[in-house]
């Protein structure tokens, strides 16, 4: 990819899966928190994938992603959901893709990213009772697990370390409230980590590499799938809610090594990584083997992504400036 534009374009562009997934459905598809890293493009290729409306709802801070979304023939509407009152002001759809949360710059504003991570998920449960709910999660909810492990699966039990985490595993329960008061069908998405060649995991051990910094080795291990693999699952979950809400790990298959991930960008880029700390015997692992065996395996390999990333890289390519902070052990963002 040469530019952002032949990028917003790949991200966005549906599969056969998609379509067919999409046609199926009547009437619109409400996304609440579009204006994020996943939303822009998840909403665009929902649209491009057949729906008769999509409806993007965000504060949309960045009049650019309002006037890509419209262009793309995606309704647009402003909003603070925190607002009081304005979810109910908002249209009725049968379809809903919740995607508002907060994770960095918890620490310190707790309050608020219970707020936007709990209470916010709550009234949208009760708002939106009647429709399908697929909402968005995070690996975080999980404990950190052997490396040797395979990750952990949707049995494994919930041990949320920190209070981004504690409040990602209340707006889970909040949709589990709504769906067992009300016979909501939903589905429950716990993804780490998505990437694309502007933001994720593959990015920050990329650049670091690229700017001889040392990369971080105590979180030694990560999972990553590529951000239009992971839209693609959410759109075509829309056929899987159920109650209670059918929870799924959205990652790709692969444990992958941060220091073999160095030393991959390393090759690309004439450089020797350097490092600092040493590898733990745990990280934040997920199994997404029950994804996987509803939706194949993922379009994008880890190799296709380090080799992409390495060329946007050492050609100067645009970022969004958003470190994941995947080394975090302590909760802490």
């Amino acid at each position: 990819m040469r530019n952002e534009d032949e990028l917003e374009e790949l991200l966005s562009r549906p599969s056969s899966n998609d379509e067919a997934a999409i046609s199926a459905l009547e009437g619109p598809i409400l996304i609440l928190g579009a204006g994020g890293k996943m939303g822009p493009s998840l909403a665009i290729r929902a649209k491009r994938a057949g729906a008769s409306e999509v409806i993007a709802v965000a504060r949309f801070s960045s009049s650019s992603a309002r006037e890509r979304l419209e262009a793309a023939g995606v309704k647009t509407i402003a909003a603070d959901l925190l607002e009081h009152d304005v979810l109910y002001r908002l249209p009725d759809a049968p379809h809903v893709i919740f995607m508002a949360a907060m994770k960095f710059g918890t620490t310190g504003s707790e309050h608020v990213t219970w707020a936007m991570n709990t209470f916010l998920p709550g009234s949208v449960a009760e708002r939106y009772r009647s429709s399908r709910i697929v909402s968005f999660s995070t690996g975080n909810v999980y404990p950190l697990m052997p490396v040797s492990s395979g990750g952990a699966t949707e049995e494994t039990p919930c041990m949320p370390v920190g209070e981004y985490a504690q409040s990602a595993l209340g707006r889970e329960r909040m949709f589990q409230y709504g769906s067992h008061t009300f016979g909501t069908p939903g589905v429950i998405l716990r993804l780490n980590y998505a990437c694309e060649l502007r933001y994720g995991v593959l990015v920050d051990i990329g650049r670091k590499v690229f700017e001889h910094t040392p990369v971080d080795l105590t979180m030694g291990m990560a999972n990553v799938i590529w951000q239009g693999d992971a839209n693609s699952v959410c759109l075509q979950s829309l056929h899987y809610c159920t109650s209670p809400p059918l929870i799924l790990n959205l990652t790709g298959p692969e444990t992958l090594s941060v220091r073999w991930v160095a030393h991959e960008f390393g090759k690309r880029f004439g450089i020797d990584p350097k490092f600092q700390g040493e590898e733990s015997s745990t990280a934040l692992l997920n199994n997404s083997a029950r994804a996987i065996g509803l939706f194949g395996y993922p379009t994008v390999s880890p190799a296709e992504m380090i080799e992409w990333t390495a060329s946007w890289i050492s050609h100067g390519g645009a970022m969004l400036g958003k470190p994941t902070h995947f080394q975090t052990r302590d909760g802490r963002f």
